[in-house]
């Protein structure tokens, strides 16, 4: 007994570490910026597959997040929640931006805390991996398994995709799913969206900064993109309890996941074409008038989504199963390497410790313990008997991007 609550006391101080850090909620802009803080839903009953390098569910920000998982990139836990590849903290990160717990932890809020996760990893930068078979796979995984969105933060770094994606990515859409994929960033090779953000019914998302405005190299154009949503300058949990500010459509794409969460609890009885069609409806024109290369429809409006009543018969973003009837045949196979674009380290994509956080000697010293320790206790006793009564209240039922 005195083990476990010794055991329950140094988690709780594990926690204080975020709680005292100097993330609030002010900091994380895009949130009340663009009502993405949506205080009457929070994505309960709602689950996400994030298809990516894996979540690292003992970040404090993401405990009890996850309720299943695969790995299809061989190299990782069966439970798909082991970061993988020398980007595997993309995952954590782009996961942190759907459900982080930061009203519980001080760290990073997410737009829908209480959606459900299944993580998904597939092997970015592993050498030899068969990325694109891996992501088929992965897709039928998270319909199969309940997905009602999907988030592909991910590029192939080429306009076209394999034809093992259009079995995949149509069984997605024929079973309800919702699939939000990164429009890759801008790079001196390629300057538009890239696959999957290219396929047909697909809500393809690009990065703008605090100014509403496009940035290059925080994501890309074309005729591919539906939205642009907030891109820079925002924060992820990061591997080794930590939290870290970075930039991309990687970022933007997660936030778009979020709200369809939302929306999906708010009306569970809208079609994924329904969705899709509130999303592009309300948004916020940008750019040139109308549709356009740089906004897509426009800028989200979480807001305007959560209120709109739009319905749509077919998917507003085009026909997947058309496109292959009438182009698959002709279409070339190509060899482009599915990545994390760019495929680089944390210091090339902006992405930099936070330094408010403290540091490791400092938590290192035993004293710290000791003045913390009961505070822990508090705040541990404090947050249980709040969900307790909550719990009784509740009614019955259920390249970097």
């Amino acid at each position: 007994m005195v083990t476990e609550s010794l055991h329950m006391s140094l988690a709780a101080v594990q926690s204080i570490a975020l709680l005292i850090n100097l993330i609030s909620p002010e900091s994380q802009w895009w949130l009340e910026q663009y009502d993405l803080g949506n205080p009457s839903l929070d994505g309960e009953g709602v689950i996400v597959a994030v298809i990516d390098t894996g979540i690292d569910t003992s970040h404090p920000d993401l405990v009890g997040t996850v309720i299943g998982g695969a790995d299809f990139s061989g190299v990782g836990t069966p439970n798909g929640t082991s970061p993988v590849g020398p980007s595997g903290f993309h995952g954590t990160m782009v996961a942190s931006l759907i459900a982080g717990q930061g009203k519980v932890t001080g760290g990073v809020i997410g737009v829908a805390p209480a959606a459900q996760l299944l993580s998904v990893s597939i092997g970015l930068g592993v050498e030899g991996a068969d990325t694109d078979r891996q992501v088929a796979q992965a897709v039928r995984w998270s319909v199969d398994n309940g997905a009602d969105v999907i988030n592909l933060s991910i590029s192939r770094n080429s306009l076209t995709w394999p034809a093992s994606w259009d079995s995949a990515f149509l069984y997605a859409m024929e079973n309800d799913v919702v699939i939000v994929a990164a429009s890759g960033n801008e790079s001196e090779n390629l300057k538009s969206a890239t696959a999957p953000a290219t396929i047909p019914g697909v809500v393809a998302v690009t990065a703008i900064n605090r100014e509403n405005q496009t940035v290059i190299g925080a994501g890309s154009s074309g005729i591919g993109i539906a939205l642009a949503a907030p891109g820079v300058d925002l924060y992820g949990s990061y591997p080794g309890d930590e939290i870290r500010s970075w930039s991309g459509s990687s970022a933007a794409a997660p936030l778009v996941t979020g709200l369809v969460a939302l929306l999906r609890q708010k009306d569970p009885m809208a079609s994924a074409n329904d969705i899709i069609q509130r999303l592009l409806a309300s948004s916020i024109d940008a750019g040139a008038p109308g549709f356009d290369a740089e906004f897509g429809f426009g800028i989200v409006s979480p807001a305007g989504a959560l209120s709109s009543q739009a319905s749509a018969t077919n998917n507003p973003l085009g026909s997947l199963g058309d496109w292959i009837r009438l182009y698959r045949p002709q279409a070339l196979e190509d060899e482009a390497e599915l990545l994390i674009p760019p495929s680089v380290g944390p210091e090339e994509l902006d992405i930099q410790p936070n330094q408010a956080f403290l540091t490791a000697e400092l938590w290192s010293n035993p004293l710290l313990y000791v003045l913390l320790v009961p505070l822990a206790l508090l705040l541990w006793f404090s947050y249980r008997k709040r969900s307790g009564r909550a719990g009784k209240k509740k009614p019955e039922g259920n390249s970097f991007s």
